[in-house]
């Protein structure tokens, strides 16, 4: 066994994929089951102020933290860091980020593209969650919504965000 690992490395490499399966599969299913969608949340609480799809979301940050918490400590080395925590007094950047663009530059991005994400999440009338579990009820609306976020993340990783890299470090983020 691995030091770090609470499970051997070579099981890790067959109960990680069969867990993310289940877990991705009974997450959708209760997703689709309560209608859930975070956007939906927010909008019905400012508009309505009613709180049912907002505790789902809540419950959603809340157990995500809960489970990567736990996740962390049954194979502690698989997950380094936690998001940006502080090491040495210096700020990290998130794991796959940009090497070129600083921490700072990171939560720039990752501001800009939730507010993306809100907006137009708000035009279609839920977040991409629930687009998926629509698109697996058979909305074909929601299909191509889904085809439009995969084909549009490709072409921004191919094709926008260097320039964005570029532009981050010319004016030091």
């Amino acid at each position: 066994m691995v030091e770090g690992f609470l499970i051997a490395k070579e099981s890790a490499v067959l109960l990680v994929p069969i867990a993310t399966i289940i877990l991705g599969l009974v997450i959708g299913w209760l997703c689709q089951r309560s209608g859930f969608c975070s956007i939906g949340g927010i909008r019905d609480f400012i508009l309505f102020r009613q709180t049912r799809l907002l505790k789902g979301y809540i419950a959603l940050i809340i157990s995500a933290f809960v489970f990567y918490l736990i996740f962390s400590f049954i194979v502690p080395a698989a997950i380094p860091k936690f998001l940006w925590c502080m090491q040495d007094g210096q700020l990290l950047t998130a794991i796959g980020g940009a090497p070129a663009v600083s921490a700072a530059g990171v939560i720039v991005l990752m501001i800009v593209g939730g507010i993306f994400v809100g907006l137009i999440g708000t035009l279609l009338g839920g977040c991409p969650l629930r687009q998926l579990v629509m698109t697996s009820e058979g909305n074909l609306k929601s299909l191509v919504f889904v085809i439009g976020m995969l084909a549009g993340a490709v072409i921004f990783t191919a094709l926008v965000s260097p320039w964005i890299i570029e532009a981050f470090t010319a004016i030091g983020l």
